[in-house]
């Protein structure tokens, strides 16, 4: 996401770049070339680089797989703090933070972490030997933010060099399935053949006149011809 308008010192700071980056349709709550515009900053010499996504839902798992540390931003509420939380996103999760922990939230956020650190109890670590951290911090006042990086840092240093080696070569051969499976979609779906038939197909689909696997095969079928 990047957005500038809610980092205007940050955008400002001569240290630091601020790419804002839409996500549009892509899918995992990060745009399309997010992987790329992450190595072009390590190229440029930026020793720390955030990825913010547009949210946490199931499709934002994908941001998982392109960091060496995944941290978990949420709000203290009113009501059951796990409820809206899906489990497969506190998983992935090396750090917790509450955020916005200030003014009257701050009592909320400590009370909302006490319950995150008592369920992650239950949860296994993405990380072997790590206990995730569930920690408050407000942008706001500064509490808690040198804490955070903190906990970056010991994640980092709990990885190891060989294994943060590791996971960046697992990465790597994600980043190349998901771009051929991307690639081979594109070129399928401009083949003029696909493009005239495919609204059709999708139609029988709906109405249930055809299997959506033999309507994939038949789209695949015409692509090439």
């Amino acid at each position: 996401l990047g957005d500038k308008t809610r980092m205007e010192r940050l955008a400002r700071d001569p240290h630091a770049f601020v790419r804002p980056s839409p996500g549009g349709s892509a899918h995992g709550g990060v745009a399309r070339r997010t992987r790329e515009a992450a190595l072009l900053c390590e190229a440029a010499g930026f020793d720390v680089v955030l990825i913010e996504t547009i949210g946490v839902g199931q499709s934002e798992l994908a941001v998982a797989g392109m960091v060496d540390t995944f941290v978990l931003l949420l709000l203290a509420g009113g009501g059951d703090e796990l409820q809206g939380i899906k489990r497969g996103v506190m998983e992935l999760a090396d750090i917790v933070v509450l955020h916005k922990a200030d003014g009257d939230a701050a009592t909320r956020a400590a009370a909302a972490a006490a319950e995150y650190r008592r369920a992650l109890e239950l949860l296994p670590s993405a990380t072997s030997g790590w206990r995730v951290p569930v920690l408050t911090a407000s942008a706001h006042s500064g509490a808690g933010v040198a804490e955070v990086f903190d906990a970056v840092e010991a994640h980092r240093a709990a990885r190891g060099a060989e294994g943060l080696t590791e996971l960046r070569r697992r990465q790597a051969e994600q980043w190349f399935d998901d771009t051929l499976h991307e690639l081979l979609l594109e070129r399928a779906l401009r083949d003029p053949a696909v493009a005239a038939a495919l609204d059709g197909i999708r139609e029988q689909v709906r109405l249930g006149s055809i299997q959506p696997t033999a309507a994939a095969l038949a789209v695949l079928a015409l692509h090439g011809r």
